[in-house]
């Protein structure tokens, strides 16, 4: 039962996380630590944004090759420990 609340809280604390319009910022504001930010949390952003219409996955106002970059290595940061994990011998 400690797990199943520990999970839980978890999810609720990425959820809050997740991405979406960041009116704080000027246009081509989101940069190269968004872009890192938003890969790692996107397995979250990606379930909450079937919910609802204004959750992205992927925010579109963005200075470029940066925010790119940062994107995907935030997703290799996610997603090489949890494949590597599935390969233990």
């Amino acid at each position: 039962m400690t797990g199943l609340v520990v999970v839980v809280g978890m999810l609720l604390l990425l959820g809050a996380c997740a991405a979406g319009v960041n009116t704080e910022q000027s246009a081509g504001g989101a940069n190269f630590w968004a872009g890192l930010w938003h890969g790692v949390i996107l397995p979250v952003t990606f379930v909450v944004s079937l919910f609802t219409d204004t959750v992205s996955i992927y925010e579109v106002d963005n200075n470029g090759n940066w925010y790119d970059f940062g994107f995907v290595l935030g997703i290799a940061m996610f997603s090489g420990p949890v494949i590597a994990g599935g390969r233990r011998h």
